[in-house]
């Protein structure tokens, strides 16, 4: 360790929004760094991963995880460094997944932690394309969504960590793929870069028929994390047995109105025959080690093959993670969001 790195610097949680989160929900501070006991690493974060979930988090509302409490260190997943190590299984150097949170160090027993083999070309990837996002949009498609070759998948946030890559692998698969995006150059790049039909900007004023147009033959899969006016417009096209896996709504985290009428959209579950699943991916980590290694091998080799296109928004230093997060809520980035710590 540096002789100026003396201080661990973290962000806690201030106060709970109401609504949107405002700068002034967070706290920077500042602590000493701890010193590992027995069978104790050390580690120090280089990359801090921000994700939608994690708005959830800072609600004391019922939820599946716990929240953050006032005070506390924000949660997060990291790639971090063993700066120090008192565990047999971890040494100096050696890089980690982990979840220690909105921190620049930490202390952890060895549990939870995930050593990234030696000469991970993109460690940042282990906190999207090949972590938890990218795991995400393989579980949620392949075991829900069960794409089929000629079959119209919508996904939306169709650029963010996520979708990006629900669509792209639902290409693999041979489908008809239509985004739906924030924005004129979001859609421009889902088509060119990432090789969508067609990709639909949801803040046209006839966003509907848009989506209605670049669907002729109905939706078979709609991979939702969005909810509001997408799934609105979502629910008319959706064809007999079409499948909605759910991984998220961030259209209601803070504080939206659901509009959709509960009674109509079960009318049309029951006469389509339509299957709504809502997943969290935390439960595929636990339950399914066939599929996470499945996802491992063929994501894998999709990037190294250049079948999978990957962008990521890369936001300097800890401090700025706060405004970043909240423009993430906005939909203001482009490509999975990360902190580079310095």
């Amino acid at each position: 360790m540096s002789a100026n790195h003396t201080v661990n610097r973290r962000i806690v949680l201030a106060s709970r929004p109401t609504g949107a989160p405002t700068a002034a929900n967070f706290r920077l501070e500042e602590a000493a760094i701890p010193a590992p006991a027995e069978g104790q690493v050390l580690l120090r974060a280089e990359w801090l991963s921000l994700d939608p979930y994690m708005r959830g988090r800072m609600s004391d509302a019922p939820s599946y995880a716990p929240p953050v409490e006032i005070d506390a260190v924000m949660t997060g997943g990291t790639v971090s460094r063993v700066v120090a190590s008192r565990h047999t299984d971890f040494h100096e150097g050696d890089l980690v997944m982990a979840y220690t949170g909105w921190q620049e160090y930490a202390l952890a027993d060895g549990s939870g932690l995930t050593k990234l083999p030696a000469g991970f070309s993109h460690p940042s990837h282990a906190l999207g394309v090949l972590g938890m996002p990218g795991y995400t949009a393989y579980a949620g498609l392949i075991d829900i969504g069960q794409p089929r070759p000629g079959e119209t998948v919508v996904v939306a946030a169709a650029t963010g960590a996520v979708g990006s890559l629900v669509g792209q692998i639902a290409k693999i698969k041979g489908c008809r793929v239509v985004g739906v995006a924030g924005g004129a150059q979001k859609c421009e790049y889902a088509v060119k870069e990432l090789g969508f039909d067609a990709c639909i900007d949801h803040r046209s004023p006839d966003f509907a028929a848009q989506l209605a147009a670049a669907c002729p033959k109905g939706i078979d899969v709609y991979f939702e994390n969005v909810g509001g006016a997408v799934f609105d417009a979502v629910v008319p096209l959706l064809n007999v047995h079409a499948r909605v896996p759910v991984c998220g709504l961030i259209a209601h985290y803070n504080g939206g109105q659901v509009q959709a009428d509960a009674s109509a959209l079960l009318r049309r579950v029951l006469t389509q025959r339509i299957q709504i699943r809502g997943f969290i991916i935390f439960d595929y980590y636990v339950n399914r080690p066939d599929l996470l290694a499945a996802f491992h091998h063929d994501v894998g080799g999709w990037l190294k093959e250049g079948r999978l296109r990957y962008r990521e928004d890369v936001v300097q230093g800890l401090e700025n993670a706060p405004q970043a997060f909240i423009g993430l809520l906005e939909g203001k980035n482009f490509g999975k969001l990360v902190v580079k710590l310095d």
